[in-house]
């Protein structure tokens, strides 16, 4: 029995006394528990995405996830979802042309795990897949302005760049210093050591019109300020979360 097996038989014994531990065993389970290691295959590593299809069987919930890239079935011991939720998913035990006799149904390919992530609701709404991590988490204080926000007023600064400029030009600005005016629209506090902002001025689409800054300032939800830091683009934070462009570090004045 070669390394890979071994790893992935041992998450299935996770799963499945997990399962047991919570006085629940089903004909999922069951089927589990007789399939031959010959079923698995390779897995595949943690991913993240939004909820497409959802369905329960006694003790376990199945969830169709679009990564953006693809659509995966994952299954977890019983947990409360709906459609339209961003989750997150570890590594899982693929099973191959698996039958749920409970759903009376055969999947091409379905992942079990021991446990999938809701991902705070917030987080979800009008973001990009992958683009923003879980701010959230562990926050001290969030602020976030309503869905209607004022701009008139808000110009470029001399010599700096709008939100849509650095977004359309990253590439380019990478490593640069630049300067950018915007309104703070939502603030988290003390979240990995910083202050995150995310500001807007009015310009770019949906996916352009949102810049994210690391800051010690503290701002408000609301304020106009002038923004001077560093780009930084296709920034990772692990966990399948990312920035495509971010100013870090940033010194934030209020006007």
């Amino acid at each position: 029995m070669n390394r890979l097996t071994c790893l992935l038989l041992t998450a299935l014994i996770v799963l499945i006394s997990g399962t047991w531990c919570s006085g629940k065993t089903s004909e999922e389970t069951n089927e589990l528990l007789t399939n031959h290691p010959s079923r698995l295959n390779s897995a595949p590593a943690a991913y993240t995405g939004t909820v497409v299809e959802t369905m329960n069987t006694s003790g376990y919930t199945y969830v169709r996830i679009d990564t953006g890239k693809e659509k995966i079935w994952v299954a977890a011991p019983e947990f409360q979802v709906k459609v339209g939720d961003k989750v997150k998913a570890p590594q899982g035990a693929p099973m191959k042309n698996y039958r749920s006799k409970t759903l009376n149904r055969t999947f091409g390919m379905v992942y079990f795990v021991g446990k999938i992530g809701v991902l705070e609701k917030e987080q979800a709404a009008g973001l990009a897949s992958s683009d923003h991590p879980n701010l959230n988490s562990g926050s001290k204080g969030s602020q976030q302005v309503p869905s209607v926000v004022d701009f008139s007023g808000i110009t470029r600064p001399d010599g700096g760049k709008t939100v849509a400029e650095i977004h359309n030009e990253k590439k380019d600005l990478s490593g640069k210093k630049i300067i950018v005016r915007g309104k703070v629209v939502k603030f988290n506090s003390k979240i990995m050591g910083t202050n995150w902002a995310h500001i807007q001025d009015g310009t770019g689409a949906e996916g352009t019109n949102d810049l994210t800054v690391t800051t010690s300032a503290n701002v408000k939800a609301g304020d106009t300020v002038l923004v001077r830091g560093v780009v930084a683009v296709d920034k990772d934070f692990g966990s399948g979360y990312k920035y495509k462009v971010i100013i870090e570090d940033a010194m934030i004045t209020v006007e």
